[in-house]
């Protein structure tokens, strides 16, 4: 039985990953990496927030523990997708 504001919303949705595809086309050009390794960062990067992780809000800890995160999750992705 479900109570409250959340009635009726899926225990599993997190929220939404929004990208500015030209955005990050501007972003890969200036940093003169892949447009596509570009993408699975935003990508990535949204999905740690959705799971709870913040380095804007956040102590200089948990900054460093969502680089991290990203850093280790993000060469997984370029080791198994040969990004």
């Amino acid at each position: 039985m479900q109570e409250g504001e959340d009635v009726g919303v899926s225990p599993l949705l997190l929220g939404d990953v929004v990208i500015s595809a030209e955005r990050a086309a501007t972003d890969a050009a200036e940093s003169n990496i892949p447009f596509e390794h570009e993408l699975w960062f935003l990508l990535l990067h949204g999905i740690l927030h959705l799971l709870g992780y913040d380095h804007e809000r956040g102590t200089a800890a948990e900054a460093e523990r969502m680089e991290a995160r990203e850093a280790e999750i993000f060469a997984l992705l370029q080791r198994e997708f040969s990004l």
